[in-house]
């Protein structure tokens, strides 16, 4: 019976059992750091590509056609990609209304009349959750793949025409 009485006050290997407890938050919160500042390399590389596709999609040299738009906007949205360092074959790139490379028509405000014509791109990118998957299988979360997406949307430098 004093045996037991003994081992009831003891202390030694509390800090265990709490460094047990607390150590998969710990680790949930660093790699959730880690995970957030690959997600934002992501993010920017992204934004950066698509940016670059609104570029070539809007200058008349690289956009005689749709199909030249469409083209050529896509390449270099997928270029600055592989360049950047991710897999420019799993990036998906959208250029123009619907993918067709049509340009969208903005109303000028007054005194000016007319249109003008823009050209949006949009790329999205599949992001592995790795860093944070396999501590977050221990609170019962599962997570996929997070989609990375940015649009963007330049002026053709052609003239101002009547509005469709």
């Amino acid at each position: 019976m004093r045996f037991v009485r003994r081992f009831r006050r003891a202390d030694s290997g509390a800090e265990l059992i709490e460094f047990g407890l607390t150590l998969p938050l710990l680790l949930l919160v660093v790699l959730g750091m880690i995970e957030f500042g690959f997600l934002f390399r992501e993010y920017e590389i992204v934004t950066n590509a698509a940016r670059e596709g609104a570029r070539i999609a809007a200058l008349p040299t690289y956009s005689l056609t749709l199909t030249a738009r469409v083209n050529n906007a896509t390449a270099r949205a997928k270029q600055y990609l592989r360049n950047a360092g991710l897999n420019d074959t799993i990036a998906g790139v959208t250029v123009g209304v619907g993918g067709t490379g049509a340009p969208v028509s903005d109303v000028l405000a007054a005194p000016a009349t007319g249109c003008v014509w823009s050209v949006p791109v949009t790329v999205t990118y599949p992001h592995p959750v790795t860093f944070i998957q396999g501590i977050a299988r221990y609170f019962g979360a599962t997570f996929g793949n997070m989609t990375v997406r940015a649009t963007a949307q330049m002026r053709t430098e052609a003239q101002a025409s009547t509005c469709p």
